[in-house]
């Protein structure tokens, strides 16, 4: 299951709505009756009125899905406003504030194509990622959307290496990474049940090549040594052993591992040229 949620895609964000609220309360007061009235849209309204009246809804009664109306009415009715780019990103974080993640995705990818240059494309373009991250299902479901999550925030960190939100994708891909991880590890662990230890071994694999630096790689590796040792593949299980030994010495998972290949009269043993080392290797790793 999954054990992770994050909260709001950005924290600030919260208070950059109450600032925008006040400022709509200084510069375009409104009715108590429109405020009030939120299903009631006047065709042509004032953009600023409009948008304010969203500002209201989000800072004040948390009506995320009138807010996210009241931004689309302003993109309607006032297409080629500042008003309407103001909006559009607006729109997205009411969307996904309501958990529309459709829409906030819709939203978010529709700024980020107009306005790229913005100082908010970088928010929108985290929204998309987070949209997709707070879908991920648990390990036994598709993890499509995971993997969507992993590409809309790595984007955030290509396009917007120096922004405020570029710490915080990171952060998200690391978790959905671990998902994945979590998924070959169940469907690995699946395979040897069935006995069917070629297709465990593409699994965990998969774990070991992509995967290192998530929580599962050390099992992934223990496994590794219980397929290979059933399918009488010792220098694979030595090396397995002595890459997990030599990498996590306090793992849990080494203490078996141990005991599985001296059990078998055997020893870790590395063997330089197994794609198993070569893979740690290629990281930097032992």
């Amino acid at each position: 299951m999954l054990w992770w949620r994050l909260s709001s895609p950005e924290p600030k964000w919260r208070d950059r709505i109450a600032q925008l609220l006040a400022l709509a309360l200084l510069f375009a007061p409104l009715g108590a009756c429109t405020l009030f009235n939120k299903d009631e849209i006047v065709a042509d309204e004032p953009p600023e009125k409009l948008y304010n009246e969203g500002i209201f809804l989000l800072d004040q009664r948390q009506d995320y899905k009138a807010a996210a109306k009241k931004f689309e009415e302003v993109e309607r009715q006032h297409p080629y406003s500042d008003w309407a780019r103001k909006a559009l990103v607006m729109t997205a974080y009411a969307s996904y504030s309501a958990r529309d993640y459709d829409e906030a995705v819709s939203a978010a990818r529709r700024y980020v194509t107009l306005h790229p240059g913005s100082p908010d494309a970088a928010y929108a373009q985290f929204l998309i990622g987070s949209s997709y991250f707070d879908q991920i299902p648990d390990v036994t479901r598709d993890q499509s959307r995971t993997e969507k999550a992993i590409a809309a925030l790595e984007e955030v960190s290509r396009k917007f290496p120096e922004s405020e939100y570029s710490t915080s994708a990171k952060r998200k891909i690391d978790i959905a990474r671990d998902q994945l991880a979590g998924k070959e590890m169940t469907v690995g662990r699946y395979y040897m049940d069935k006995k069917d230890f070629t297709g465990a071994i593409n699994r965990f694999k998969i774990v070991v090549t992509q995967y290192q630096t998530t929580r599962h790689v050390e099992e992934a590796l223990l496994r590794l040594i219980e397929a290979y040792m059933a399918l009488g593949v010792a220098s694979e299980a030595q090396t397995a052993a002595a890459v997990l030994g030599h990498n996590f010495p306090d793992s849990r998972w080494y203490a078996d591992a141990y005991k599985l290949v001296k059990s078998g009269g055997l020893e870790p043993a590395e063997n330089k040229g197994s794609w198993i080392s070569r893979a740690f290797k290629k990281l930097g790793v032992g």
